[in-house]
């Protein structure tokens, strides 16, 4: 049998599909699976055993492609299409919750094509769970109900990522070479993420100050805090260090994604915002303190929820802004500015 599941979203997306991944392998010890990503998202799935080829599709590429050369376009849409349909899918697990990926998979003839149907976009599948949005329970559980639907039990849902042997290798000499000593403990900070939300994305960054003065407060003689964030967020990262009293290690925009899982599997914290870095902290192994403006944990925060993860929030009776994918017209926010250092500060202090 052969199954490829899609979902072209972000980080945090594709973690919370690995326990339906998980659980298909299980039930289907014989199958090949594949699964349809992003190119951001590949490198977190290119050494998971239940995976066996992963195919990518970077929407941004093709429309920069299409306004270069529409014919050009065509060609590689239609290379990638013949590329899929070469593999005579049995069954199609569409996680998008958008009409084309369907609508493709009935042209190269998937005879079998399960997924959500929000908003009658699922008019392609074969197999539809009608969904208005994710709101009562966490994107895992909806996951799980694709499984469920078919039939297929699954575990507690953890989300997981498996880390390579060179990036392990990788992580120990980075720290080696920071100066991280073998018996001091690390606790990393990551002031950015949630970037998929453009010119919201505010909303779920915590304060940078805040996350500076939280790091001072926590850095003690055998505990050092480690920085981490991407490429973009280099400008963010250094108004943190710019503030802070003590001198952190500094990660940001120097890891691959299976590095940055590496480095999380070494810290005995991870204090981060509402952001697929975050997952990635928690499928590592990580404990995590985590910040949420206006995004409802029960929906998209750790999973699953436990002593090893503290989720921080306002509180606010107005909460969650952010619903059944959409945000409300909120100009405040106030649901981070509720969350004081003193908060953070006395959760991690609870976790080490």
């Amino acid at each position: 049998m052969k199954i490829l599941v899609i979902n072209p979203f972000g980080i945090g997306d594709v973690l919370f599909s690995t326990p339906l991944i998980r659980a298909l392998k299980r039930h289907y010890p014989q199958s090949s699976i594949a699964y349809f990503c992003n190119k951001r998202t590949e490198p977190i799935l290119s050494n998971n055993p239940n995976i066996d080829k992963v195919f990518v599709f970077e929407r941004d590429e093709y429309r920069s492609l299409w306004r270069e050369s529409r014919v050009r376009c065509i060609k590689k849409v239609i290379s990638l299409l013949r590329d899929i349909k070469k593999e005579k899918f049995d069954i199609a697990i569409d996680l998008s919750v958008r009409k084309e990926y369907a609508f493709y998979l009935w042209i190269l003839g998937v005879s079998r094509r399960i997924g959500f149907d929000y908003r009658r976009r699922g008019r392609y599948l074969t197999e539809k769970i009608k969904i208005e949005g994710y709101d009562d329970k966490h994107v895992i559980e909806y996951c799980l109900d694709v499984l469920r639907y078919m039939g297929i039990e699954s575990d507690d849902g953890h989300p997981e990522v498996f880390i390579a042997e060179r990036d392990k290798i990788w992580a120990t000499e980075f720290l080696s070479k920071a100066g991280v000593k073998d018996d001091e403990s690390l606790i990393g900070v990551m002031p950015g993420g949630g970037a998929s939300w453009g010119h919201d994305v505010s909303f779920r960054r915590w304060y940078s100050d805040r996350f500076a003065e939280a790091a001072d407060r926590l850095t003690a003689p055998k505990v050092k805090i480690i920085l981490f964030g991407d490429k973009s967020e280099l400008k963010l990262c250094n108004s943190v260090v710019s503030v802070m009293k003590n001198k952190p290690v500094i990660a940001c925009g120097l890891t691959t994604l299976p590095q940055l899982a590496a480095l999380f599997n070494k810290c005995a914290l991870v204090i981060a915002n509402d952001s697929g870095s975050l997952h990635l902290a928690v499928a590592s192994g990580a404990k995590t303190v985590s910040i949420y403006g206006p995004v409802d944990d029960k929906v998209y925060g750790p999973y699953p929820p436990g002593p090893r993860h503290i989720v921080m929030k306002s509180g606010l009776t107005c909460w969650p802004c952010y619903k059944r994918f959409t945000m409300s017209n909120c100009s405040t926010r106030d649901c981070l500015d509720k969350i004081t250092v003193n908060d953070v500060v006395t959760a991690a202090e609870r976790l080490l």
